[in-house]
């Protein structure tokens, strides 16, 4: 029987649901939480879904519509690591972006909370990117002792704390001052935390600022922008990250050996190319031209050097010697 249900779930969690309506995803996902965990509607923008199998939890807050899109298959992020790690996962999901910030979710968490649920998982681990993020770090305060990943997260939109933030005015009516409100402060119980974002993306460097606590780690991310789940998962390094998280193995050095990856990533070595152009740094902007054709066909980087070297024979700029004439 117990091979019959672990045949069942996998079955369940590797259904592809891309393409599907709204309305059927939601089926889908509540049928599958339903046979191997729970499903609860938080209002009518929200519900949780949990997945139960080992005794480390992801918790993961995502929209809709960003689950819908994800490459893997239509499916929720975190049924990957039930599948291929043997996690439990539990997943938060809204109706657009709402930071969460609804009391029907409040009323969830505080039933996980009376019911002892977080106890009953070794490790718990809580992910989010953006205004997820913000739940992430909010939310964690409902299992003291857990881990937390957050991509970019906002620390609060209260206008009398972030009137600096004019991305998200139409939330400025929101209460962001009551239960599981300014997401630093609700880090304080948790193990550790880990905070990433682009420093050069001056709205997302001043939150994290705001996460400055004794145990929390931020990391930088230059010249990647203001969408780095996608630029980790293309790089194939979130579930890495997760892991170390997972293991209490995330250290700056051990970022750092993931980080490598953007060597070979073709997004971040374009973004590159254009912040050395902009700030008129031909003698970098060469060398990592030169550095790129080594390892890959790259024609936009050959057509950069090629001009780069036009400009250096017409005496314009002085670029570095070449290897083979050094």
């Amino acid at each position: 029987m117990q091979d019959d249900a672990q045949r069942s779930l996998e079955e369940c969690l590797e259904d592809n649901l891309e393409g599907l309506n709204k309305v059927a995803w939601i089926r889908k996902v509540a049928a599958a939480a339903d046979e191997h965990g729970h499903f609860q509607s938080c209002g009518h923008r929200h519900f949780g879904a949990l997945v139960e199998k080992g005794s480390t939890l992801l918790v993961t807050f995502e929209t809709m519509q960003g689950a819908q899109a994800n490459p893997e298959g239509g499916r929720p992020l975190g049924w990957d690591f039930v599948l291929d790690q043997g996690w439990s996962h539990l997943g938060l999901f809204s109706d657009g972006d709402t930071w969460f910030r609804d009391h029907h979710v409040y009323g969830y968490f505080d039933r996980l909370v009376d019911d002892g649920f977080f106890e009953e998982f070794d490790t718990v681990i809580f992910y989010g990117a953006g205004p997820a993020g913000y739940a992430a770090a909010a939310f964690s305060v409902a299992a003291p002792g857990a881990r937390v990943l957050a991509l970019q997260p906002q620390a609060t939109l209260d206008p009398r704390v972030t009137e600096w933030d004019d991305r998200f005015t139409h939330m400025r009516r929101t209460d962001f001052t009551d239960r599981y409100g300014y997401a630093p402060d609700m880090l304080d119980a948790a193990h550790s935390a880990f905070v990433f974002y682009d420093p050069a993306e001056a709205l997302d460097a001043m939150h994290a600022a705001l996460f400055t606590r004794p145990n929390v780690t931020r990391f930088r991310m230059p010249f990647f922008g203001a969408a780095l789940q996608g630029d980790l998962q293309r790089m194939e390094i979130l579930t890495p990250l997760l892991e170390q998280v997972a293991g209490d193995r995330l250290t700056t050095p051990g970022f750092a050996r993931l980080f490598r990856a953007r060597r070979d990533y073709r997004v971040y070595l374009r973004n590159l190319l254009g912040v050395l152009g902009a700030r008129e740094r031909p003698y970098l902007a060469a060398m990592l031209c030169r550095n790129v054709n080594a390892r890959m066909t790259a024609p936009h980087f050959r057509r950069r050097l090629d001009a780069l070297e036009k400009a250096e024979a017409e005496g314009k700029i002085t670029l570095p010697p070449r290897r083979d004439d050094a």
